[in-house]
């Protein structure tokens, strides 16, 4: 028997209360570059230590930083006077059994290809890297070398997911990620990666608050900025205006003032602020369900770049927003949940020490449902490993 608890939660839900902000960093941010790229060496780590030892070892490669550069904008193309630099840290397993994993090329090499995938105007061989990983502690270290059928947890730590999502936190996440889309940047190349979106909805009020910088190799002139910005401007009011029933306002890069020269526009040489103004961190960025909910409890560990079978901050941060959209979309009569999970360290994965649902009911009573939702959350975590080598493989975003 799972340690399985289900209350009723007498709250209102979100989107009936009156102020409501959602933050979301796009994918130039310089803490999204950092939670993409270590996320990914956890995958291509993984994979590599499937490939060579049929299981995961222990690493956990969620402590990244991204060191701001320094560049000088110029209409028409500026110039990299500095570059970044990437700083991987935390742990990983160098050998088994006399077999070495090249940890550090890994690291690198996926970098790399991260960066020529994802960031059009950085030239991913003019970063300079910085490999800190190094050997685990050796009791986190022994997790993976214990015979049991289910590896045990790596840390005590708890995770809390919800569902559903609100109008207001799916437009932030989606006007986004469509800014960012490879259809965007075909009709608007001008639009750097390093997008940020923060809605406040005060009632039926959406306030949209979007920074894109835009790359100077395309701009001409002061002039020719903000015309382009009004072109940009139109094109996600247009785009918002279709997507929510909000009565929705929508602000781009408000920082600027005409008459300033470069000092009063929003420029960048790569399309991201990392090349000069702001260094990036993991843990730093989107919550695992791709935003910043500031109304919503939420987890404070970092998921990217975790161990996917065995560190339950990167394991249950997932799942629990899982549990939660499961028993949503499953069971009739909610109008929100919350699903907790809690970990103690070296107990298995699949036994938390709570999993607690917290229900605010659309109408009916929670009694009739309750056996519905113990079922989903159950077969959730009976169903763990397969879930954890999703997380492995890299098919659930984390970021």
């Amino acid at each position: 028997m799972r340690n399985i608890e289900i209350e009723e939660l007498g709250a209102t839900p979100i989107t009936g209360r009156r102020v409501e902000v959602v933050e979301r960093k796009g994918l130039g941010h310089p803490d999204y570059i950092c939670d993409a790229i270590m996320n990914q060496v956890s995958v291509e780590l993984s994979k590599e230590y499937m490939r060579k030892f049929g299981a995961i070892m222990h690493h956990n490669i969620d402590k990244g930083m991204l060191v701001a550069g320094e560049v000088k904008t110029k209409f028409g193309g500026g110039v990299i006077l500095k570059p970044m630099r990437l700083i991987f840290g935390d742990r990983a397993t160098f050998e088994v059994g006399g077999e070495y994993v090249d940890v550090n090329g890994i690291a690198i090499d996926t970098a790399k290809q991260w960066i020529k995938d994802n960031l059009r105007f950085v030239n991913a061989d003019s970063l300079e890297y910085q490999v800190e990983i190094a050997r685990g502690s050796a009791e986190l270290t022994d997790i993976f070398q214990r015979k049991d059928t289910m590896l045990g947890a790596n840390d005590t730590s708890a995770a809390v997911g919800y569902a559903p999502m609100t109008p207001t936190e799916n437009i932030v996440l989606e006007t986004e990620r469509y800014l960012n889309s490879p259809e965007f940047k075909g009709r608007f190349p001008e639009s750097g990666e390093d997008i940020k979106v923060m809605g406040l909805r005060t009632g039926s009020e959406l306030r949209l608050t979007v920074a894109d910088p835009l790359v100077d190799m395309f701009i001409e002139s002061e002039a020719n900025y903000f015309r382009k910005k009004d072109e940009l401007l139109e094109e996600i009011k247009n785009y918002v205006a279709e997507r929510t029933e909000l009565n929705t306002s929508v602000f781009l890069n408000t920082l600027d003032r005409e008459g300033r020269g470069m000092g009063g526009i929003y420029l960048t040489v790569t399309g991201t602020s990392a090349e000069d103004a702001d260094s990036g961190q993991v843990g730093r960025g989107n919550r695992v369900n791709g935003i910043i909910p500031l109304n919503r409890p939420v987890s404070s560990e970092a998921a990217a770049g975790k161990n996917p079978v065995s560190h339950v901050g990167k394991i249950y941060n997932v799942l629990s927003h899982r549990i939660a959209n499961e028993v949503y979309m499953n069971v009739p009569d909610i109008k929100e949940i919350y699903v907790w999970l809690l970990s103690q360290i070296g107990e298995p994965i699949d036994q938390p020490r709570i999993a607690a649902a917290q229900v605010i009911m659309e109408h009916g009573s929670l009694p009739d449902i309750e056996k519905e939702i113990n079922e989903i959350i159950d077969s959730e975590l009976a169903n763990i490993q397969e879930f954890c080598m999703d997380l492995a493989y890299g098919r659930i975003s984390v970021y």
